[in-house]
């Protein structure tokens, strides 16, 4: 999974699965650009993404989570749940808002 840490007026973590690096999704009026600006950072594990997610949610991060492995993470590491995600041609998408 990559992770790329935005430093804003409130912290912006994007995290993907590596293979949709640089894809579109688009299904109806929804559509999500993998773009590799926003999500291109450093590839983690799921281990230290879920302290990623831990670390950051308590700072009053956003997160946005794209993909199945990193969604799944997001769920294990209790930030979202099943209620929250959203589907694109079948990619799961989780936006976070702490």
């Amino acid at each position: 999974m990559l992770v790329k840490i935005h430093n804003s007026y409130r912290m912006v973590i994007a995290i993907c699965d590596n293979n949709l690096l640089g894809k579109t999704f688009e299904e109806g009026a929804k559509q999500i650009i993998v773009g590799k600006n926003f999500y291109e950072g450093e590839n983690k594990t799921e281990s230290e993404i879920l302290k990623i997610m831990s670390d950051y949610s308590e700072a009053d991060a956003t997160f946005n989570i794209v993909g199945e492995e990193s969604v799944k993470t997001a769920l294990k590491a209790k930030l979202i749940r099943k209620e929250g995600i959203t589907y694109i041609q079948n990619i799961p998408i989780a936006l976070i808002l702490l």
